[in-house]
């Protein structure tokens, strides 16, 4: 699946509920969300739009690893097939 090019970092905060995330706190343009399973998990997404293609591929390969998946099955639980 190809990566979402017109994403904004507050529609992403928002998918990644699907993950178990929540919004935890903004400062500035940076939104910190929180994951307590299995572990408690901290990632900081820039509520720029769009995100930048490197920026959400970082984030995503940093959700893969923690929930231990591929980042295309990430890709595809958060924005479908």
């Amino acid at each position: 699946m190809k990566m979402p090019r017109d994403l904004s970092g507050a529609e992403l905060a928002k998918a990644l509920s699907a993950f178990g995330y929540s919004i935890t706190r903004q400062t500035g343009s940076h939104i910190r969300l929180t994951c307590d399973f299995p572990n408690q998990h901290h990632v900081t997404v820039p509520a720029h739009d769009p995100l930048k293609v490197g920026t959400l591929s970082g984030i995503l390969n940093d959700i893969a690893a923690h929930a231990k998946m591929t980042r295309e099955e990430v890709l595809i639980r958060l924005f479908g097939s």
